[in-house]
């Protein structure tokens, strides 16, 4: 899907909505009053993690003064409805023991359900890291979208969308020391591009001796100095059949065009630090 047909949908879609907000007698889309344990939660929802604590803030909240907000539901095949957007809302009225919850029902397919979820989430701007690189993957999968158009209809910069991308292909140890808040946004994209191991091994410095991020960019240079230094050290084969010769040969000839490398002892990494250099070495393809 185009950029102009995804965008057209969200706008829609986000508007039926605030409708609803403005018209709670609309025929289309009506706030009720449904039981809360008629709702499932999402299987889309993009946010894995809801601090307690602040739920029995909103809990509290929502016991003196109400829910201001309706929660959005979707009446599904069977019975009862699935929720799609308002899951803090809805946990928490769970919380405060209440039996019934303000609803909007929208009549909507499975696919803007998913969608409105993510936009819904992303808006809201209060994801970690990861879940807002989940729900950015999953909306360009949904719609088959670019960089660019995502950027477009999100309102962020295409570097935005890309750099946060990138945090998913941190190992599962990395990206919980993140949603944990063990180690910082930008502590994880200094640490893009190293292996499981040498994740662990900066992660756990980080945290234990307290390093700012411009510390583990030197300590990482160093790290990646030291590999060069070793490689060069290291006996050539003779031979032309010699793999690692091959391989130094092409980190070499990388090199020349500009190309960062890293050669080990059967494979060699491209490495990349902006997406500008990724289209320029598409283009040399």
């Amino acid at each position: 899907m185009k950029k102009s047909g995804l965008g057209r949908g969200l706008d829609a879609l986000l508007g039926e909505v605030s409708e609803a907000y403005e018209n709670e007698s609309s025929t289309k889309n009506g706030v009720v009053e449904i039981p809360l344990e008629s709702i499932e939660p999402n299987p889309y929802q993009p946010r894995k993690h809801f601090p307690q604590e602040s739920l029995k803030e909103l809990a509290e909240s929502i016991k003196n003064d109400g829910l201001i907000q309706p929660v959005v539901v979707v009446e599904d095949d069977i019975d009862g409805y699935i929720l799609v957007a308002g899951e803090r809302r809805f946990r928490a009225s769970k919380l405060a023991k209440l039996k019934t919850i303000k609803a909007i029902v929208l009549d909507i397919t499975k696919e803007q359900m998913q969608q409105y979820a993510l936009i819904e989430n992303i808006q809201r701007e209060d994801l970690n890291p990861i879940e807002l690189a989940k729900s950015y993957q999953a909306l360009i999968e949904l719609h088959g979208a670019t960089h660019e158009e995502l950027a477009s209809i999100i309102h962020k910069s295409r570097t935005h969308i890309t750099n946060t991308l990138r945090l998913l292909s941190l190992s599962k140890k990395t990206q919980e020391a993140l949603i944990e808040k063990k180690i910082s946004a930008g502590h994880a994209k200094v640490l893009i591009g190293l292996d499981e191991k040498e994740q662990t091994t900066m992660v756990n410095s980080i945290v234990g001796q307290k390093l700012s991020v411009r510390e583990v960019e030197k300590i990482i240079k160093s790290m990646r100095l030291a590999k060069e230094e070793k490689k060069e050290k290291e006996p050539k084969r003779k031979g032309n059949t010699s793999k690692e010769l091959y391989l130094m040969q092409l980190h070499e000839k990388l090199k020349s065009l500009g190309i960062k490398s890293v050669v080990g002892s059967d494979t060699i990494t491209l490495e990349f630090t902006s997406q500008d250099e990724v289209d320029s070495f598409t283009k040399r393809l």
